[in-house]
């Protein structure tokens, strides 16, 4: 079993992902098992969870073995990169003067809202017919 030398959980929209960091690695991600790249499909999200690493410079030191559970690929995308940022502090405290300013610690409040009642949806309302 590797040597694991921080640990941290992120959360975004309803997806939870627990991302361990092994040093000594060459900055690989791997979610589910998979290649971020090959889990995540889009460029854009294999950018967003490389965040972290980019802010601090640390993207050749560490691998990160993500597992990452509930919403879809996106929401699961912002859990991975605020679960490798925590990682990242509890490896080393020094790298939140980093992270916080980046906004990559701030587990982000946005979630769908709830449906009201007369709605079809959270606000939009039923068509109005004038005949």
């Amino acid at each position: 079993m590797p040597n694991y030398e921080g640990y941290g959980t992120g959360r975004r929209k309803s997806a939870v992902a627990k991302v361990w960091l092994i040093p000594g690695g060459s900055g690989e991600i791997s979610i589910n098992s998979m290649s971020a790249r090959e889990y995540l499909k889009r460029e854009r999200l294999a950018i967003v969870v490389t965040e972290p690493f980019r802010a601090t410079d640390t993207g050749e030191q560490y691998d990160a073995k993500c597992i990452a559970l509930g919403g879809g690929l996106s929401g699961q995308a912002g859990a991975v990169r605020h679960g490798i940022a925590n990682a990242l502090v509890a490896a080393n405290p020094d790298h939140r003067l980093l992270l916080g300013p980046a906004g990559l610690l701030t587990r982000d409040p946005r979630v769908k809202e709830r449906k009201h009642a007369g709605f079809r949806k959270a606000r939009r309302g039923k068509q109005f017919s004038k005949r």
